[in-house]
């Protein structure tokens, strides 16, 4: 791990406030559509739009909305697996918002990513132990024994038994293969992981046993996690703060106690009104939205919530909510619950 890494982990056992690892900075990311028989001219698509965030090390930041919102656009981008458009990207103090593939080489030992599907994001043809092996050969960190012993210990911290090393990813159950897909991820010794919709094509038992996994690994080294998810119950289970999206746009970023106990913009308030209550009897108070989501290549003016939104006003329709603070580590773009002189 990096020596910022060790100096934030000792400063936080201190009490100070320790610095980012990862640090985002107004991120944009768009694509272009074809339109016409040369497929020219047809627009763009607006899939990250002035994202801001930053992770300390042991902490995890969820990123909860609706499908299309661009949560998994934003992991790819802050991974540089997508060439953002704007912004910029800071890992452990280096900008490698525009870094070449030699510096992207060496930067991805600090960060790695574990896919939403645990068979497709596995190579088919190799061996579960060449599959948690390759990096260590592609970066040149050990070879021989001391590369055997290193796979060894990553099937041991996910879980998984030796006798599973010389089998293909298809011999292994769902849970299995994600293990295998954090081993990998691991064995560079990362100091921030994008988990990507980790647990959602896993039975919900076997979820439960991949976040403890997680929260496990994150105490024994304080990994950072930037969590994506589209399941508020899993994200309230793993994160400490979260941040939500909308059409690419963060609207609210808060602790989690915070946001689930006084959400602040009504789309947080219609998502967490949508979470089942685990409780026989209760039931939250629906958020009906109204309207369909407006589509990402024409965006509507100022907020872009405003044609689905239960309390907009004119200004919403004209002008485009900025993120601020609300209170202390809370924020959140909205006109009217956006702190003094807000409705």
């Amino acid at each position: 791990m990096p020596p910022e890494a060790g100096r934030a982990g000792a400063a936080a056992g201190a009490g100070a406030h320790p610095a980012p690892i990862l640090e985002v900075t107004d991120l944009d990311k768009r694509f272009p559509l074809r339109a016409g028989l040369f497929g020219r001219g047809g627009g763009w698509v607006n899939a990250v739009n002035g994202v801001s965030f930053d992770v300390r090390a042991g902490e995890t930041l969820g990123v909860v909305g609706e499908s299309g919102c661009g949560k998994t656009t934003l992991g790819k981008t802050v991974m540089r697996l997508l060439r953002p458009d704007g912004g910029r990207i800071v890992l452990h103090g280096r900008d490698i918002t525009t870094a070449s593939d030699t510096e992207l080489r060496e930067g991805r030992r600090d960060i790695q990513m574990v896919f939403q599907d645990p068979f497709s994001s596995l190579n088919p043809r190799l061996t579960c132990r060449r599959i948690v092996a390759e990096p260590l050969e592609i970066h040149g960190l050990v070879a021989g024994r001391g590369k055997e012993d290193r796979v060894a210990e990553m099937f041991e911290r996910t879980g998984l038994r030796l006798e599973h090393l010389d089998r293909y990813p298809h011999q292994l159950s769902g849970g299995q293969r994600q293990r295998l897909g954090i081993a990998r991820a691991l064995a560079l010794e990362p100091s921030v992981i994008v988990a990507d919709e980790p647990v959602s094509a896993l039975d919900v038992s076997v979820q439960a046993q991949v976040l403890n996994l997680l929260r496990t690994l994150q105490r024994g080294s304080r990994l950072a996690y930037l969590f994506i998810s589209h399941d508020l119950a899993v994200v309230e289970h793993i994160a400490h703060r979260i941040a939500v999206m909308y059409l690419g746009k963060v609207v609210e970023l808060a602790e989690k106690r915070a946001l689930f106990s006084a959400p602040r913009h009504p789309y947080t308030e219609a998502l967490l009104a949508a979470v089942p209550v685990p409780s026989p009897g209760r039931k939250r108070e629906r958020v009906i939205l109204h309207g369909e989501v407006p589509s990402p290549v024409n965006l509507p003016s100022g907020c872009a919530f405003h044609t689905r939104c239960p309390i907009a006003e004119d200004v919403c329709r004209r002008e485009t909510p900025r993120l601020r603070p609300v209170e202390t580590g809370h924020e959140v773009a909205c006109h009217l619950r956006g702190g003094e002189g807000s409705a």
